[in-house]
């Protein structure tokens, strides 16, 4: 193979390089069993995302890309972020070295922390000079044949699920949801942008996105918690269709009410009633309690996800 061209980053990526990293993207997918960057980081190469951000690609010979890395800012303040991929034919030739040494530079004086998905071999070699393991996110994943195809969840009086309403119920979503996840460090921070990114994306089904209301959600009634469920088409998440417990909150002030089972098992006979096989979610390692429940509900760890951190 030809060795790569000299890496460059830019604010955006033009249309034409969006598409061809979308497909070093569904390449390394096919090769690895497991996506190379995290949603987020896929909506930002395809939109957009906050300023700071920047994304980073050493071009091959051919004019194809051999690499690609999206880099965050933020404020300037605090840990710079990123995720990086090597294209499958162009692994081994120090392309990776090269994404990485940029986004060093880009991350000047800051510490660096960089997403490798899976844990594979090639990120761990990268990662053995100067990084540590600073959080592990696992993927859990269990079968839906046990799954009840009709639940009748026990209800607190004057609490009722439906399905989320685009237009209506996004305020009272966002709000629950950054009560819900107040201490994590990406989920509790979404904006209505970010909501409305997803809505747009061909994925996204109302029909599968269980709110939880005491009174009515159209004369005022609370939203206390939800259930968005999510199904990756075939080749995103393996070679079939895998669903997802996208996002489960509950609002701190009804917890004990035993919301998160009720919704848990509507979400889970949604996506079996779509005849989906196997539904996934992903979950801190150090987060024991919850990694405990999972496992008694049925789902065992799938893959790793680990985020390696260089302080200076």
């Amino acid at each position: 193979m030809s060795a790569p061209s000299a890496v460059r980053d830019v604010e955006r990526l033009d249309a034409a390089d969006v598409r061809a990293v979308l497909a070093l993207l569904r390449d390394a997918a096919a090769a690895d069993g497991v996506r190379p960057l995290s949603e987020e980081a896929e909506l930002r190469l395809q939109h957009g995302g906050p300023a700071g951000g920047r994304d980073v690609l050493v071009p091959a010979a051919d004019g194809g890309p051999a690499g690609y890395a999206r880099f965050e800012g933020g404020d300037g303040t605090g840990d710079a972020e990123a995720e990086l991929v090597v294209a499958p034919a162009h692994r081994r030739q120090g392309v990776g070295r090269t994404l990485l040494t940029r986004l060093e530079e880009l991350a000047g004086d800051r510490p660096l922390r960089v997403w490798a998905h899976g844990d594979l071999p090639g990120s761990a070699e990268l990662a053995a000079d100067g990084y540590q393991r600073a959080r592990v996110l696992l993927q859990m994943r269990r079968d839906l044949d046990g799954v009840d195809p009709a639940p009748r969840p026990a209800l607190p009086d004057g609490v009722h699920v439906e399905a989320f309403r685009p237009g209506r119920d996004e305020a009272a979503w966002l709000r629950v949801n950054a009560r819900a996840f107040a201490t994590h460090p990406e989920q509790g921070a979404w904006t209505v942008e970010d909501l409305r990114l997803r809505e747009a994306e061909p994925w996204f089904d109302p029909a599968g996105f269980f709110l939880a209301w005491r009174g009515d959600p159209a004369a005022g009634g609370t939203l206390l918690g939800s259930h968005w469920t999510k199904v990756h088409p075939p080749g995103d998440e393996g070679p079939d269709a895998v669903g997802e417990v996208y996002v489960l909150g509950i609002d701190p002030d009804a917890q004990g009410l035993g919301l998160g089972r009720a919704l848990t098992d509507l979400g889970l006979a949604h996506l079996r009633a779509r005849g989906l096989g196997q539904v996934l979610l992903y979950v801190d390692e150090d987060n024991t309690a919850a990694v405990t429940l999972y496992e008694r509900s049925g789902f065992t760890r799938y893959a790793v996800d680990v985020s390696w951190r260089r302080a200076l």
